[in-house]
């Protein structure tokens, strides 16, 4: 039986940042282009929304990967406490 892949993809978070930095480029040059302030604000709030995508991806990592060491914790104490109740001949 093949085990899935735990970590999670990459490819929507690329997609949206992809995404939100096209758009602010576009509306940024639309708004440059043709004097009009507010989508020169809307290209640079689609950039900043790009940056905190990117922000909350690796937080989301690191949450992740926090998670992962808990558990990894969780398993060899548990393992542990089997070992210890098999050597006094304690199974149930």
């Amino acid at each position: 039986m093949s085990r899935r892949s735990r970590t999670p993809s990459r490819a929507l978070t690329t997609f949206a940042v992809g995404f939100l930095l096209l758009d602010g480029v576009l509306l940024t040059y639309s708004g440059l282009a043709l004097h009009r302030t507010m989508l020169v604000a809307w290209g640079v709030a689609c950039v900043a929304a790009a940056g905190l995508v990117v922000l909350g991806w690796r937080r989301y990592r690191r949450a992740m990967a926090e998670l992962e060491q808990a558990r990894r914790e969780l398993r060899a104490e548990a393992e542990s406490i089997r070992d210890l109740l098999h050597s006094k001949h304690l199974h149930n």
